[in-house]
């Protein structure tokens, strides 16, 4: 019973993810972050910066739903590696996005 909610659970917040990726990347709804992340984006650049920072979250996105597939399927425990590596690897993204177009993390 467990793992059918941990499945779930892993399930939606992998679909908020990738929601707001969506609307980040292909919308281009930069309001959806802060607006301190953003303040210092140029209006040129604001396709580009959107682009990253969308990319990023539907990579979290997928890392959260591979892991909730995985918890399913083996020991809930040892799922937590895709979920890891996928957000590392988003948060690097976001990271240089933010210094790059925003010139500073906040």
């Amino acid at each position: 019973m467990e793992d059918i909610l941990f499945l779930i659970i892993m399930g939606a917040c992998s679909a908020l993810f990738l929601y707001l990726g969506y609307l980040l990347w292909k919308k281009e709804k930069i309001n959806v972050i802060h607006d301190y992340h953003y303040t210092k984006v140029k209006e040129k650049d604001k396709k580009a910066y959107t682009g990253i920072m969308g990319k990023a979250m539907i990579v979290i996105g997928i890392g959260i739903a591979v892991s909730g597939v995985a918890g399913a399927f083996t020991d809930w425990n040892k799922s937590g590696t895709p979920f890891g590596i996928a957000f590392v690897i988003g948060i690097g993204m976001m990271v240089f996005a933010q210094i790059k177009y925003n010139r500073g993390i906040f």
